[in-house]
């Protein structure tokens, strides 16, 4: 599996009902599949709110892709160091679980729109400078560290910023199809993004500094799309007691520390979240053990980048499919799901050449958009208004944290041991992991909201 499921999914303007309500199985059990729009509502294509931001969205993903391939190189090519390298990754790691809380305490206070246009502008800046310094020749390691820095805090702030912004633009009904349009996006960005990364950083006209033109220039646009758009609502903090019907329970929860409170009270959330951080973490390392498998076999560079890309044509392909996969229980989906990653990680120590790599990286991917818009109708379209920035932000930490230990782990078991062997025991792992977070009854049980 060499997607990881950190990247929520947009969700959708929804109902604040108290996020305990998707636990008691008397609820209606009506997949998110079946409630896509109904006559009342124009398509979604034309629905030029959410349409705007998604191109806004889209490009800049696209934009960070091409960085992913293009700073590694430019750190080579400055230092000759591959320490640097992984450096400049672990602290925009950092970075990204960092800033999780505070985004989200900030967004419930601030307008999403205007956070999504500071923190663009930002990253947009940052970018031009490193492609300056290095058409210029002035390219340093403290301002790679500096770039890694923003770049790493933009994500969870940017994202989540977007998602409150698509929740006013989208009606609850559309939901599926929206979600599903952003899978597209996502993956879309994963496989053009290397090959153009690449692409543009053999270009010596601006002394390899296109890529980071390229980038830059899609933050800009990011930007102009959210100048193009309507704020988010502000929802005020509900009273302590509780709306009416939540059996006066507190949903107006102060603090940064919020989302983390409300996943760790409730034990589905609990579940689901351990799950799908316990998925992170084992596939995060998957694509370097990939790439040194390969190599062992003596595979073409150009054969095994068009391997790797195998990952995002599965989570293309798996789009459509998340309408049929909803019409089973979320939790059911969410276990069946990981579980079958542990074989198919296992199967990878199996030395059958790239085309059975790439048959396998496909199949993996397969499932995780449905997984995806499954974190946004079973746990976000729950969370109180007032703590909704609060929620993705604590969503965005948890599920990004274990991507660190993963490949810390990774990189130390491949040190010592053998790619295939290497395998065999994160395949245990991921299996160990699945059973022990799936083993909650509350989990099998629960319902879609209705």
């Amino acid at each position: 599996m060499t997607q990881t499921i950190q990247s929520i999914a947009p969700p959708s303007q929804l109902d604040a009902r108290p996020i305990q309500s998707i636990e008691p199985a008397s609820q209606l059990d009506a997949p998110a599949s079946q409630l896509d729009a109904p006559p009342s509502h124009p398509p979604l294509r034309r629905n030029r709110q959410f349409q705007t931001l998604w191109a806004g969205s889209a490009i800049a993903g696209l934009g960070l892709t091409v960085a992913d391939v293009a700073y590694p190189l430019a750190i080579l090519a400055v230092t000759g160091s591959p320490a640097e390298a992984g450096l400049f990754a672990a602290v925009q790691t950092v970075g990204l679980i960092v800033a999780g809380l505070p985004a989200g305490h900030l967004l419930d206070r601030r307008s999403p729109r205007t956070v999504l246009i500071v923190a663009e502008t930002c990253r947009a800046l940052v970018t031009a400078g490193v492609a300056v310094a290095l058409a210029t020749g002035s390219l340093t390691l403290p301002l790679l560290i500096l770039a890694a820095v923003l770049l790493g805090i933009g994500q969870p702030v940017t994202g989540a910023a977007r998602m409150l912004l698509v929740r006013a633009a989208v009606p609850k009904e559309q939901l599926t199809s929206a979600l599903t349009q952003n899978e597209v996006r996502i993956n879309g960005a994963d496989l053009a993004g290397p090959p153009l990364g690449g692409a543009l950083y053999g270009l010596r006209a601006l002394a390899h500094a296109a890529p980071f033109v390229f980038t830059a220039g899609s933050f800009v646009l990011s930007v102009i799309s959210a100048l193009l758009v309507k704020d988010a609502p502000r929802q005020p903090a509900q009273p302590a007691g509780g709306p009416a019907g939540t059996g006066g329970r507190r949903t107006g929860r102060s603090g940064m520390l919020a989302g983390l409170t409300a996943i760790w009270r409730d034990p589905v959330l609990r579940a689901t979240t351990g799950l799908i951080a316990t998925v992170n973490a084992i596939g995060a390392s998957l694509n370097l053990i990939a790439i040194v498998i390969l190599k062992h076999q003596s595979v073409p560079s150009t054969m095994i980048g068009l391997v790797l890309a195998a990952g995002a044509v599965g989570g293309l392909v798996g789009a459509p499919l998340v309408r049929p996969l909803h019409r089973l229980r979320p939790g059911i989906l969410l276990i069946t799901v990981a579980l079958l990653e542990a074989p198919l990680v296992a199967l990878l120590a199996v030395p059958n050449g790239p085309a059975w790599m790439a048959a396998l990286l496909f199949t993996s991917t397969l499932g995780i958009p449905a997984i995806r818009v499954l974190i946004d109708v079973l746990i976000l379209r729950q969370a109180p208004a007032a703590e909704r920035g609060r929620m993705v932000g604590a969503l965005m930490t948890l599920m990004g944290v274990g991507v660190p230990a993963g490949l810390a782990v990774g990189g130390l078991l491949l040190q010592y041991l053998s790619a295939q062997t290497t395998v065999l025991i994160l395949a245990g792992a991921l299996a160990v992991g699945v059973l022990c977070c799936g083993a909650r009854p509350t989990l099998w049980h629960a319902r879609w909201p209705e």
